[in-house]
């Protein structure tokens, strides 16, 4: 979707009123949604990633990072993705904020934990195992033991002195990422979580580890920090997956999440504008803040034509953002998910803002190769 592709008769003024995070104030409702790069050799994130963000920060209202490895030994399965621990890489993380904050941004990092996605034997541990709710990938195939209670506790620990971490290197907040079939996310959906124990079973069983990380996180690092959590109904190449069925199974999954303490629910989905349940035209951003109240994320193909991941579907229908505005309108989320479009056009808020839509470079796959 390239800019004269956008509505020019459309006021998008809506999405440039600020809104308040923690302590501090987002300049407008447009938010980095995060990206892997690989660009941080030996996991530690450069200066060249430094100003990759700082070169966003002054577009967006929040900047969330690329996933970020916790210290968990089977949390990660690359040397090219950045650590969110080791004194190196968080040097390099510190930063990375103050040049974000220097320009007039705000920023999280999201803290990651692979699960079975993992590949055995890679680093930055190449001898841990990979762990997993039960012992399973998505396709059924094993990937070893279920993780025991220990495991999950060590887990839990690793998650919160990530965040104390962030907070210290003076990050606006964290974010979980509980989506897209990872480690938080595999204890959400039935077909990864088989457990017949507390973790496994009911909505709010298959919610607890996640529960009991935001819980735990929120005990250390105070009640003002904020604490997003991305969840998706998709996992990567399993576009038609569900977590939930219904609204009501939806909510069973959300409130554990809102009871220990989440600040923001960043709702990942490949396309906003789709309903998520039968017989309601409510997207799952829509969905997720009426049954939470908690401010909302949404995501999915803003500022570019084609699904994520989705080279060959036919493009976005109506190529503009009216229908982003409406559902705005309409109250069904609070902020807006931009990714790829960022890749390519770092300036790409603004120059809507500015009505100057022909100035904007669309999305190019191959920026996906480079720190633009």
């Amino acid at each position: 979707m390239d800019g004269a592709s956008l509505s020019a008769d459309t006021d998008p003024a809506p999405l440039f009123s600020p809104y308040p995070l923690g302590g501090g104030e987002l300049s407008n409702r447009f938010v980095m949604a995060p990206m892997t790069r690989q660009f941080s050799p030996g996991g530690v994130p450069s200066a060249d990633v430094a100003a990759y963000y700082a070169r966003r920060a002054a577009h967006v209202g929040l900047i969330i990072t690329e996933g970020t490895y916790i210290d968990h030994p089977s949390a990660g399965s690359s040397d090219r993705v950045p650590r969110f621990f080791g004194a190196d890489a968080l040097a390099g993380w510190s930063a990375v904020a103050r040049a974000v904050h220097a320009a007039g941004g705000h920023i999280v990092p999201q803290l990651w934990h692979l699960g079975a996605t993992r590949t055995a034997g890679t680093p930055p541990y190449p001898h841990a195992p990979v762990l997993s709710p039960s012992g399973v990938r998505a396709d059924g195939t094993s990937v070893g033991e279920p993780a025991s209670a220990a495991d999950l506790d060590a887990v839990v620990a690793s998650f919160v002195r990530a965040a104390r971490d962030a907070r210290l290197a003076g990050f606006d907040g964290v974010e979980l990422h509980g989506a897209h079939g990872y480690l938080l996310d595999q204890f959400f959906w039935p077909r990864t979580n088989r457990r017949t124990d507390d973790y496994g079973g009911s909505p709010a069983s298959r919610a607890r580890l996640g529960a009991e990380v935001v819980a735990a996180i929120r005990a250390e690092v105070g009640a003002e920090f904020p604490v997003l959590y991305r969840y998706s109904q998709w996992k990567g190449g399993q576009f038609d997956a569900r977590v939930a069925d219904t609204p009501g199974g939806l909510e069973q999954l959300l409130t554990p999440l809102v009871d220990a303490g989440v600040s923001v629910v960043h709702v990942s989905t490949r396309r906003y504008w789709l309903p998520a349940f039968d017989g309601s035209p409510l997207t799952l951003a829509g969905w997720t803040k009426k049954l939470t109240g908690l401010p909302v994320i949404a995501i999915g193909s803003v500022g570019v034509a084609q699904a994520f991941r989705g080279e060959g579907e036919q493009p976005a229908p109506t190529p503009s953002l009216a229908p982003l505005l409406e559902l705005f309108d309409r109250g069904e989320f609070d902020l807006v998910g931009l990714g790829r479009a960022l890749l390519s056009e770092p300036a790409w808020p603004t120059k809507v803002r500015d009505g100057r839509l022909t100035e904007i470079r669309p999305y190019d796959k191959a920026d996906e190769t480079r720190l633009t």
